[in-house]
């Protein structure tokens, strides 16, 4: 893949936005330093980044792709008050590729758990009764 300064400003907003941008999300922020890039290139060069393994995918349903500068095996929780996508760095799920494959006989080619619930600064808004607490105090 050739060099492309728009590429690599559109990877570096990825990059350094821990909280996996749309592809509309990175367009806004990347016009505020090349304003005459297209939704387009965005678009295309995303695309073009997740295809190579340089960035992540992540798939929402009913709503649009994020992508992630991470691109190791991890999971994320999605935050139903901003709408921010996080990531949840948990091991539980270690071995889950072996028992599925062992269980049902599938070869597995990859997967992505995503969690929904209330970021710390939405929780207290929309969880009262529980007090704002995060998932390591929830026990």
């Amino acid at each position: 893949m050739k060099y492309s300064r728009q590429r690599e400003l559109i990877l570096e907003t990825v990059m350094e936005n821990p909280v996996h941008p749309t592809a509309d999300t990175v367009y806004a922020m990347v016009r505020e330093q090349e304003p005459n890039i297209s939704l387009g290139t965005v678009y295309r060069n995303l695309n073009l980044l997740a295809e190579q393994g340089i960035l992540r995918r992540i798939p929402m349903p009913a709503a649009s792709d994020r992508f992630d500068g991470r691109t190791d095996s991890h999971h994320h929780m999605r935050c139903c008050g901003c709408g921010n996508l996080f990531d949840l760095p948990i091991a539980e799920f270690a071995g889950l590729e072996e028992q599925l494959k062992n269980l049902a006989g599938f070869s597995i080619t990859g997967y992505q758990i995503l969690f929904e619930g209330f970021c710390p600064a939405c929780a207290g808004k929309h969880l009262p009764e529980q007090g704002g607490r995060n998932i390591a105090e929830r026990g």
